[in-house]
């Protein structure tokens, strides 16, 4: 098989598994089957990409010329694979949680949240693979219109409100900040390509080139950086599923991949250094990263502490990009997937619990470990990586992010990672340690014996907090892929 017929077929087949499942909504069974059959067809395709890359190739596809010198058009690069790799494989293992989940709490219109997952899954793939800014747009503002109908899953009031609140975030940012962002790159470089070293040197003055990035940071809504992070947290009113979906599979990382492809293909390294606006932008993504962790402290829901979470350890991303040198970059990178993996365990140990027991709060899981023993070892391994603590994967990431700060000379930004480490260190550790070591509420009713959510809700968990670990024994193929970004190839 060609590569372009792989890349054509890793958007299209998706999409065409999509209205399958539509066709199927009367046989459940048939509908999820067909979702899985379409995520591992997906991932063999794109696992078929990586040979090509190893080759030193880069397969491209040029669908159509939009205007002269810009086209709709795909090209596989080793950041980009990374990220449809995490996409397509988190996809398969979603898709089994839901299929517990979402019968285990009896959801309604579950064949829309196939349907809607599925289309999103093509959208992140569509951005992975963008060859220039113009289809990375394109897919970004797709992946945007797909995900509200499953963040407003429930149709409730508070949904509605939440579906507002993200659609209200994105679609300004991206609007007002990131496309013009685009259309000044253009209008400067007179390309819009991602090229390796950049397309922007020598085009404008460093104030030019330094407000392009201020717009490009901030108008990527999906990375989180604060201001723009309350759709985060509001959208968490969705099925866990579809928070999988936000804070792992698809929408953040779609955020923080576009700030990491834009640092390297649109300002290239060199220049991203050398400007002024890079140095207090690294410092904004900083200030998310204390702030997202501090405001963590004080929620008692866990699925908004986890999102809390996800809008500091996505700014470890940004900041990777800003530091502009080959550690941060590659840092950075793997962190998609490390965190991928980490936090998407932490979602689903949060809707186990609810499946199960029915709680939401922390304060109301006192005894818990008692009677899901899987569902809470799963929730520490996940809050390991994620602090960054061996052996899990999250601890490479940081480990790199790390050399990142020292080689360009930031010892107050690796303060920065540390003490977000130490805050994570208790408000992701609470949840298992209260689970197993603390005695239930005098109100709570605890069933006798083990009582874990369904069958496949746990298999799913057991997965990722397994890959988890295996990430950590091998994380070869994540920072082989980050290599090959960085020119000059690996530290």
């Amino acid at each position: 098989m060609s590569s372009g017929l792989l890349i054509a077929l890793s958007v299209l087949l998706p999409v065409a598994g999509a209205f399958v499942v539509l066709a199927l909504g009367k046989w459940p069974n048939a509908r999820e089957a067909v979702t899985l059959i379409t995520g591992g067809g997906t991932l063999w395709l794109v696992s078929g990409l990586l040979p090509y890359l190893r080759e030193g190739a880069r397969p491209r596809l040029d669908i159509l010329e939009v205007v002269p010198g810009v086209q709709l058009a795909f090209e596989v690069e080793p950041l980009g694979l990374l990220f449809a790799f995490v996409a397509s494989f988190l996809w398969i293992v979603t898709t089994i949680y839901a299929i517990g989940y979402m019968r285990g709490h009896e959801e309604e219109n579950q064949t829309r949240f196939y349907f809607f997952f599925a289309i999103a899954i093509a959208g992140a793939i569509g951005v992975a693979f963008s060859a220039n800014l113009f289809t990375l747009f394109a897919f970004y503002e797709v992946l945007t219109l797909c995900t509200f109908p499953l963040v407003t899953h429930h149709q409730t009031d508070e949904a509605r409100r939440a579906g507002r609140v993200y659609l209200g975030v994105l679609l300004t940012t991206s609007i007002a900040f990131q496309l013009l962002a685009i259309i000044w790159t253009w209008q400067l470089a007179g390309t819009v390509e991602f090229t390796q070293g950049g397309i922007l040197a020598g085009t404008a003055s460093a104030g030019v080139l330094g407000a392009i990035l201020v717009l490009f940071v901030f108008g990527v809504g999906k990375a989180a950086v604060m201001p723009f992070h309350r759709w985060l947290p509001a959208a968490m009113v969705a099925p866990t599923p579809v928070s999988a979906l936000l804070h792992a599979v698809a929408v953040v990382k779609a955020g923080v991949f576009t700030i990491l492809k834009v640092s390297v293909y649109v300002f290239g390294l060199d220049l991203l250094g050398a400007l002024a606006a890079t140095a207090w932008l690294a410092w904004a993504a900083a200030a998310t990263i204390i702030l997202g962790s501090l405001i963590a402290f004080t929620k008692d829901n866990l699925k908004a502490r986890l999102a809390y979470s996800t809008i500091s350890q996505l700014s470890y991303i940004v900041l990777g990009a800003l530091l502009a040198n080959r550690w941060g970059v590659i840092g950075g990178g793997m962190h998609i997937a490390m965190h991928a993996f980490g936090k998407i365990t932490l979602f689903f140990a949060a809707g186990a619990i609810l499946v199960a027991a029915h709680e939401k709060d922390i304060s109301r899981m006192h005894g818990l470990g008692r009677t899901m023993p899987i569902t809470f070892g799963a929730f520490f391994i996940g809050a390991l990586s994620i602090i960054g603590l061996p052996p899990a994967g999250g601890s490479w990431s940081k480990w790199f992010l790390g050399m990142g700060t020292l080689e360009a000379g930031q010892v107050g930004l690796l303060a920065v990672l540390m003490v977000s480490s130490l805050l994570g260190l208790y408000y992701l550790l609470e949840v298992p340690v209260k689970a197993f070591f603390f005695k239930p509420p005098e109100d709570a009713h605890r069933p006798e014996g083990i009582h874990e959510a369904p069958t496949a809700s746990l298999i799913a968990m057991i997965v990722t907090a397994t890959a988890t670990i295996g990430l950590f024994a091998y994380p070869d193929l994540a920072y082989e892929l980050m290599s090959m970004v960085v020119p000059g190839g690996a530290p």
